[in-house]
């Protein structure tokens, strides 16, 4: 296959710059204007991309080399931008930030190129004036090709913007497609995930508006379309989806459990799944269904509804004992387990289906890529079987189970983790079903 339209990447020199409220300003600015866009987020996260949705009203989905490779980054990339007229990426990292502590492989750079995608830099100019000239022509002049075409100014005086704007495009030959001034209280706040969810800050929709007002006042938009259209046509191999199933699987998705792959859910129903969400916090029973995936989120925010819904609980520990498929991660499998213990000490109640407690600990238990191999046949993963996916908690377990191995694609780190039980498959991993699809291909014909 060969083709995908207008698109552009929004990177940085480090996070912190401002690049997801810039790309949510950009793309509430283009939904005023009356373009029809689409959004992506370069490597695995997950909240970044419920911002896009929010603004959009459409999902947002993930570009991740590590995790899709080359092929499969384009063919999301193909079918995220169906019926859109361009797509806006946001980078992660600074831009030449890869997989290890000196890798460029897995960084926004390394997407760009691959992707054939022209880059915009939004720089944190807090602090400094015509020093920001040398450092953009740093980023500019390093790496193998020239792919950022074009800069955006944060958290810059009004004042000075158009004069330290002039310099840039006299001195290093690009465009400044538009400034922001530092605005008081537009901070999106951080926890230990990442970005707050969007339903956390007041008025999320009013903020991004506000920061779209402000950066349309100089915010060159004919230029920002010319640099979307540069961007080269792309060849990709395609592949044929097996159909797997005609049955229903009910998926977690509330404020608990909200962390999926926009990949994962198109796969399943590619593969003939019929979706059915439910919350296990407000809902009082499980809807009729063949299967069940409990994804990330947070549950250790919401233990005491959890626990409370018993009736929940029970019809899970139900569904695991007479044999139903369920997948779990993360989150999910936390909740799986027997109970949760709070930083207070305070015990609350999980569904019981994996013995072991879980509980938070004071840093990053694990972090980053890995490759999922199984220790032993399971219902979804032969001995020696692969699947790729990435770790991101700071909670822990006193049993992660040991069916499989965790590798790190950069150095040689491993460890143990997963548990079986019956049909039950669930581990701290968030995993990308397409790396593996004979993973959730062996799940739906399970059911």
């Amino acid at each position: 296959m060969s083709g995908v339209g207008p698109r552009i990447l929004i990177c940085a020199p480090g996070s912190g710059s401002g690049k997801t409220l810039v790309t949510c300003a950009i793309l509430r600015l283009l939904k005023k204007k009356g373009y029809d866009p689409c959004s992506f987020k370069c490597g695995p996260d997950y909240i970044d991309p419920m911002f896009h949705k929010k603004v959009l009203g459409i999902p947002s989905g993930n570009l991740d080399l590590f995790l899709a490779g080359k092929d499969g980054a384009l063919r999301s990339l193909s079918e995220g931008m169906e019926g859109r007229n361009i797509a806006v990426i946001e980078g992660v990292m600074g831009f030449f930030d890869g997989m290890g502590k000196c890798e460029c492989e897995g960084s926004s750079y390394d997407l760009c190129i691959r992707t054939k995608t022209p880059a915009i830099l939004v720089v944190n100019c807090r602090g400094m004036s015509r020093s920001i000239i040398p450092m953009i022509k740093g980023f500019l002049e390093y790496g193998a090709l020239s792919i950022i075409q074009g800069v955006i100014l944060n958290n810059i005086s009004a004042m000075i913007a158009p004069d330290i704007s002039a310099l840039i495009e006299k001195e290093l030959k690009i465009p400044v497609i538009g400034f922001l001034p530092k605005l008081e209280g537009e901070v999106l706040l951080s926890r230990h995930l990442g970005l707050v969810m969007p339903d956390e800050v007041p008025e999320v929709l009013e903020i991004i508006d506000r920061v779209a007002d402000e950066l349309e006042k100089s915010f060159d938009l004919e230029k920002f379309f010319e640099i979307a259209r540069s961007a080269k046509p792309v060849e990709y191999e395609k592949v044929e989806i097996t159909r797997a199933t005609d049955k229903t699987v009910a998926v977690a998705m509330d404020e608990a459990f909200c962390f999926y792959y926009e990949d994962n859910l198109r796969l399943l129903e590619k593969m003939g799944a019929r979706i059915k969400f439910f919350s296990p916090i407000h809902d009082e029973r499980l809807p009729e269904a063949d299967g069940i995936i409990i994804g990330g989120g947070y549950p250790e925010l919401h233990l005491k509804e959890l626990s409370d819904n018993l009736p929940m609980r029970n019809d899970i520990k139900n569904a695991a004992e007479r044999g139903i498929p369920i997948l779990a991660e993360c989150g999910g499998f936390l909740y799986l387990k027997d109970s949760y213990r709070d930083r207070d000490g305070a015990v609350f109640d999980m569904a019981g289906v994996l013995p072991g407690q879980g509980y938070m600990t004071d840093k990053l238990t694990h972090f980053g890529y890995v490759s999922v191999t199984s220790l032993e046949d399971t219902p979804y993963l032969n001995k020696g079987d692969t699947v790729r996916g990435h770790e991101f908690h700071y909670c822990d377990t006193t049993d992660n189970g040991s069916a499989c191995t965790m590798n790190k694609p950069v150095g040689n780190r491993s460890w143990e983790g997963y548990q079986v039980s019956g049909n039950v498959f669930a581990g701290f991993a968030h995993l990308y079903y397409p790396s593996f699809p004979e993973f959730i291909e062996r799940f739906l014909r399970k059911i």
